[in-house]
């Protein structure tokens, strides 16, 4: 199978080293920069492509690196040329193949979503961390059982899911990643208030953040849960709503607490959470 890119960004540049360094033939790289498409033809040893249209020729798989809105229109780009028995792939996390290739089927190609839940930081060395990394695919085409066993020979795991789970699986991912950015930066912010320096406080929350995804990972978040919530305690629990200056950064905080009420209870079913359950509904 020789694999094409279309878009020259992190994802592309990782994706395309990750499967060169596994023994797969690239054919190159198209990108409307065509500098930053040089830049990753030269970074996986393969060809710089200055037309879609040629690297559709000489490609049986196309992976449209490109952001959400661009993927749609790129496709239709596609299917102007002939791409009968093509695999036009995407890696969007929240698109379904079926939302980003509309009647594909008309054109004779196949579509896929090929999506790595990996966070992409820097597109010189992230390839180095793909081993182990989950790929979740979604497609109706024939060639899913080729992907998964193509994947998991590069180390990667692989799990495919189906078109309707695609938004609620986008979701958890972004809860985990995302999310958890959002919840650092108001601890950040708390702690200036108490006189932290940023640099300071991002430090000092370090060892804490890092020790409880560790436990979370070895243990599971019930296992891994501990604080107020869990000792049920709503005196301290109180004194942390009354410091929050917006009622926004109050909801924010009872939403994610009632979680973790229901968090605690797993891992204490005999203990009482009832006065924290009340303290957590007011508004």
């Amino acid at each position: 199978m020789n694999i094409g890119f279309v878009g020259a960004g992190k994802v592309g540049f990782s994706l395309g080293k990750f499967f060169a360094e596994g023994g797969a033939q690239l054919t190159g790289y198209y990108s409307r920069h065509p500098g930053t498409a040089k830049e990753a033809a030269h970074f996986t040893d393969s060809r710089f492509y200055d037309t879609l249209d040629s690297l559709a020729q000489d490609s049986d798989a196309l992976l449209l690196t490109v952001p959400d809105g661009a993927i749609t229109p790129v496709y239709h780009q596609l299917a102007q040329f002939e791409i009968v028995g093509k695999q036009i792939c995407h890696c969007s996390g929240a698109m379904t193949a079926g939302e980003a290739f509309p009647e594909i089927a008309r054109t004779g190609a196949h579509g896929y979503s090929i999506h790595p839940l990996f966070p992409f930081s820097n597109k010189l060395e992230c390839y180095r961390e793909l081993p182990g990394a989950f790929f979740c695919i979604e497609g109706d085409g024939p060639h899913l059982p080729e992907w998964q066993a193509f994947l998991q020979s590069l180390g990667a795991q692989v799990q495919p899911i189906q078109p309707e789970a695609k938004a609620r699986y986008h979701a958890a991912c972004a809860i985990s990643s995302n999310l958890v950015c959002a919840l650092v930066q108001e601890s950040v912010e708390l702690l200036e208030t108490c006189g932290f320096p940023p640099d300071t406080a991002l430090r000092a929350l370090a060892p804490l953040i890092q020790s409880n995804a560790e436990h979370i990972l070895q243990k599971g978040p019930v296992q891994a849960l501990t604080g107020p919530i869990e000792r049920g305690d709503a005196g301290t629990v109180q004194k942390h709503l009354a410091c929050f200056p917006s009622r926004e950064e109050r909801e924010l905080y009872r939403v994610v607490s009632r979680k973790l009420v229901e968090t605690a209870e797993q891992k204490h079913p005999e203990t009482d959470y009832t006065a924290l359950e009340t303290l957590l509904k007011e508004g």
